[in-house]
């Protein structure tokens, strides 16, 4: 592909490949190295992109019309985007939807987001099924003035996820109660009860659904940071502890939480995992994890639940995978994908504590799932 812009082309995506894709830019200007992955939602961009596990990540949108409904404060995740741009097809338009609050392109520029559209994304992802996903840069200049050299420079220099430690780049800075509940129309998110079983939940880059779903099921909720020690996590008395979802490589931030971890299985406490959590949670066990060729991430997913095959529809975001064939003797498998059989849930036999690697909180996709979150706090009465 043409290293000269063509004419009208603001934005770029260069892969570490040499591979030049051009479109136009939107969103903040500037350039920033990351993974490239598609998503396959066809609703809930503004909450896909405020996920703390799409840290370092440049999401390729297969549905083309991102941006058609606007953007509102309340369908995040996190309080600001934490992946690093966005690859759509159609210009973003004027938004239609009565609870806009504001155009797409401009949440992205106060953000410091960058945003790619007029881009083949169906071209786009063939080409990350087909070799995997890949190193890149994404850059937009207002002006289309691009140093060529300079961006795939950095799309080769970047290190890539594996090994990576992101988790500290996303977690809160200190400990706090969380007493949010569900959304409802007209009037907004509600209050959690503030009563029921205590709940230690230790952010890893935690979505704000999954601790509403937690509210929801009757928990008190309590949120630690992501290195908090397992002295910090037993002095708040927690009836369960809840391993959240988040960015990275999970070897890397398992060189500081498995230890964390380990100590509370030998506590008996009772654990429930979510993405990475899941992911800790079966290293903290026993098992290993591997980086997967494409990941899974959108909200149609299936999977089936091993104990009586029924399928779930489930929301996924995830690059990295636990090893079905590493599972020691006490770990059995609960879950696995319909897509190509990966591994997508566990339980221990000789400890309370389950993890699966899908969302049940959703936020977007289906609610299949939602019993989980009631199955741990039940659990814990």
């Amino acid at each position: 592909m043409s290293d000269t812009p063509p004419e009208g082309a603001t934005g770029v995506l260069v892969l570490a490949s040499g591979d030049i894709i051009w479109g136009r830019g939107f969103g903040a200007a500037g350039h920033a190295a990351g993974e490239v992955c598609f998503n396959t939602a066809m609703t809930g961009y503004q909450e896909v992109m405020t996920d703390p596990s799409y840290a370092r990540q440049i999401i390729c949108f297969t549905f083309p019309h991102i941006g058609n409904v606007g953007v509102n404060e309340e369908d995040v995740e996190a309080d600001t985007p934490h992946a690093l741009g966005c690859i759509v097809r159609e210009d973003v338009t004027a938004p239609s939807n009565f609870r806009s609050l504001g155009r797409l392109d401009d949440w992205l520029a106060e953000a410091g987001r960058i945003g790619l559209s007029g881009i083949d994304t169906r071209a786009l992802t063939r080409l990350v099924r087909e070799r995997g996903a890949p190193n890149a840069v994404i850059a937009h200049s207002p002006d289309g003035t691009f140093d060529m050299p300079a961006l795939l420079a950095e799309a080769r220099g970047w290190s890539g996820l594996e090994g990576l430690d992101l988790a500290k780049d996303v977690t809160r800075d200190e400990t706090a109660g969380w007493n949010g509940g569900p959304w409802a129309l007209g009037s907004g998110y509600g209050a959690g009860s503030g009563e029921g079983p205590h709940v230690v939940a230790i952010d890893y880059g935690t979505k704000k659904n999954i601790l509403r779903r937690l509210t929801n099921a009757g928990a008190r909720v309590t949120v630690v940071r992501a290195d908090a020690s397992y002295d910090d996590i037993m002095a708040l008395a927690p009836d369960g502890v809840f391993l959240s979802n988040g960015p990275g490589d999970p070897a890397a931030t398992g060189e500081y939480a498995i230890p964390v971890i380990r100590k509370l299985l030998d506590a008996d406490m009772p654990i429930f995992g979510i993405c990475l959590g899941h992911q800790l949670l079966g290293i903290a066990a026993g098992a290993k994890t591997a980086k997967m060729f494409q990941g899974h991430r959108g909200a149609n997913h299936p999977v089936k639940r091993l104990s009586d095959g029924r399928v779930e529809i489930t929301s996924m975001n995830h690059g990295f995978a636990v090893d079905a064939d590493s599972l020691p003797a006490n770990v059995t498998a609960t879950h696995i994908s319909l897509f190509d059989g990966t591994l997508c849930g566990i339980e221990l036999t000789d400890k309370r504590a389950f993890g699966v690697q899908y969302h049940p909180e959703a936020s977007p996709g289906p609610q299949d799932s939602d019993y989980l979150f009631e199955n741990f706090v039940k659990g814990l009465a």
